[in-house]
């Protein structure tokens, strides 16, 4: 296999996807008549869709587009190219290929250890959106888009007129999200009713999509032995101070969702940036033990429908699930757990 990694940027003011491929195809020494075509020709299963494939020849091209290469690109591109090899063998040469505005020093080593090209462009350029480029042009983990998805999770089966109505969301915006799942084979329609077929396939799409560990902030050590005792001394102490809210989810929250005990010695929680040094000053330890706190920035409104169970502020089942699918196969015993039980919470 041949591996490419470009960095690529439209100029300011937007180009129009023609271009983009154009520009592409120019630096990859590609001819103009190569195919455009969409991920789920090779690989119907997979969780994800690629920005973009080209076809040329025996060459095939796997493009993604980003601001920034992080190891979750490359490895995700490195997924591809092993699902290709099991299922489809020989054949075409894959060239993996990355379009992005930075390259971080430890990805670059990476690449030049995988033997990965890369071609960096001026700054001054901006990257292309993924979302034009994805088999469905639609984020399921964006905040509407997940209001819909949760509820059809908790509902499991009805119209998407009622997602619309009991999540508050556009008929329009409810519509595109379930017509994306059903591209993807996540969503089956019988009549006018809907429901998620393939949860595997849906967590998967998420861990994908919105990697939770994108969103830490910071890593704290903090002086409790144990997470239960850590989460709850936190909220005891910032319960009553209105200016810092917070929040704990993932595992913390999920095991007092479901009831299914998992020892961790870590908690989790969203806080913003700003209150950081008054966290420190509170919980730090100098200490190499105790429970590490992992805080994460907030990307939406993570404090709607916030709860308190056993002195323990967690945010929503909602946001819950979606943290936690984004934690990937680490924590996806506990996403099933929490999924089995999602309609009764």
């Amino acid at each position: 296999y041949h591996y490419i990694v470009i960095t690529r940027m439209t100029q300011q003011g937007g180009e129009e996807q023609d271009d983009t491929r154009a520009y592409i195809m120019d630096h990859l020494g590609i001819p103009g008549g190569a195919g455009f075509i969409g991920s789920g020709t090779y690989l119907n299963d997979l969780p994800f869709s690629p920005d973009m494939i080209l076809e040329e020849g025996d060459m095939l091209y796997v493009i993604e587009i980003k601001s920034r290469v992080t190891f979750d690109v490359i490895s995700r591109l490195n997924l591809f190219r092993e699902l290709w090899q099991r299922e489809k063998g020989g054949g075409k040469q894959v060239a993996l290929v990355v379009a992005a505005k930075y390259i971080p020093k430890m990805e670059e080593e990476l690449m030049e250890k995988l033997g990965i090209t890369t071609i960096k462009l001026p700054r001054s350029f901006i990257s292309e959106s993924r979302e034009q480029y994805t088999s469905a042009g639609h984020r399921i983990t964006s905040e509407k888009s997940w209001k819909v998805v949760s509820r059809l999770l908790k509902e499991k089966k009805t119209s998407i007129r009622q997602l619309s109505l009991m999540e508050n969301v556009s008929y329009g915006w409810a519509h595109k999200t379930v017509r994306a799942l059903m591209q993807q084979n996540i969503i089956s329609s019988d009549n006018s009713h809907v429901s998620i077929s393939d949860v595997n396939k849906l967590l998967n799409g998420i861990a994908w999509e919105r990697p939770f560990s994108n969103l830490m902030i910071d890593k704290i050590r903090v002086y409790f032995k144990e997470s239960t005792t850590a989460a709850k001394e936190v909220t005891s102490a910032f319960e009553n101070q209105n200016d810092i809210p917070f929040g704990f989810t993932s595992y913390n929250a999920a095991s007092l969702y479901t009831g299914y005990g998992v020892r961790h010695d870590a908690v989790y929680l969203y806080m913003q940036e700003e209150h950081l040094g008054y966290f420190r000053e509170l919980f730090a330890s100098d200490s190499d033990k105790g429970v590490l706190a992992c805080i994460y920035r907030i990307d939406r409104d993570v404090f709607r429908d916030v709860r308190e169970k056993e002195g323990i502020r967690i945010v929503s089942p909602s946001q819950t699930l979606l943290d936690l699918a984004g934690m990937g196969y680490s924590a996806m015993d506990m996403t099933k757990q929490l999924v089995s039980v999602y309609a009764t919470i």
